[in-house]
Parts: structure tokens; sequence; C-alpha cells
């Protein structure tokens, strides 16, 4: 999936009062409560992607939740770390009726992907 298209798909899944987020290359993105707060927020985006994005066997960051979209195609995987979300669009499963464990794990795998080298594409801010 091309750039603009996930960045259009994850605009379209996020909840309009949350305007202030960091999206990566791999689909993971973060929402920030108080983006005023932060001085510089992609620095603080790539500081969470390193430290919650990583999945390690047996770790916290291995539990998730899908979560079915209603604006846009696809999933929401959420997971380990406050505010911290992988978009899973359809055309990236094989499978045409995949069931939630198996978007998760793919979610979770892409998510694992953004903090093993964390790639801003896309920065979402109130203030322009």
């Amino acid at each position: 999936m091309d750039n603009p298209e996930i960045i259009k798909n994850v605009k379209l899944a996020i909840n309009p009062k949350y305007q202030d987020w960091v999206l990566f290359k791999n689909g993971t993105y973060i929402i920030f409560d108080n983006a005023d707060t932060i001085k510089n927020v992609n620095e603080e985006a790539i500081k969470q992607m390193k430290e919650y994005g990583p999945v390690f066997v047996g770790g916290p960051a291995g539990d998730f939740n899908t979560i079915h979209l209603n604006q846009t195609d696809g999933w929401l995987v959420s997971g380990h770390g406050y505010g911290m979300y992988t978009y899973v669009n359809p055309a990236e499963i094989e499978n045409k009726t995949p069931n939630d464990i198996e978007i998760g794990l793919f979610g979770r795998s892409k998510r694992d992907l953004d903090g093993q080298k964390p790639e801003i594409i896309y920065t979402n801010s109130r203030k322009k």
C-alpha cells in the first residue's frame, strides 16, 4: 500500500477529536493527548515506538485487540503502549475472510517492524 493510501485510511480510522498523531511507515501510529506539552512530537513518537513497538515473545507487546473500522476498510490492532495502534488493510492479508487473531498477529508484526526501524511518514497536528 502506498503512503497516500495508508494516510487516507488512517485519517478515516482515527476519531476526529484526536488531531495530534504520528504515523510510521508500516501503519503504526501514536495519538498524543497532550501534544502541546511536548517539545518535539516526532522525537517523542520515535522514543515511544522504540520502547513499545518491538514485539518480544512473552512480553506485554504480544497482547493485542482487533478493532473493526466503520469509516474505512480494514482494522486497527491495539496493544501495549497508550495511544498506539496499527492499521491493517484487507489487501495486505491473503485470507479474504480473516479472523481477529489472524488480523491481530499480522498487525502486531507490522508494529514490530515499525518498532525495530521507526520511520515517520506523516505527522498530523491541530496547530498548523
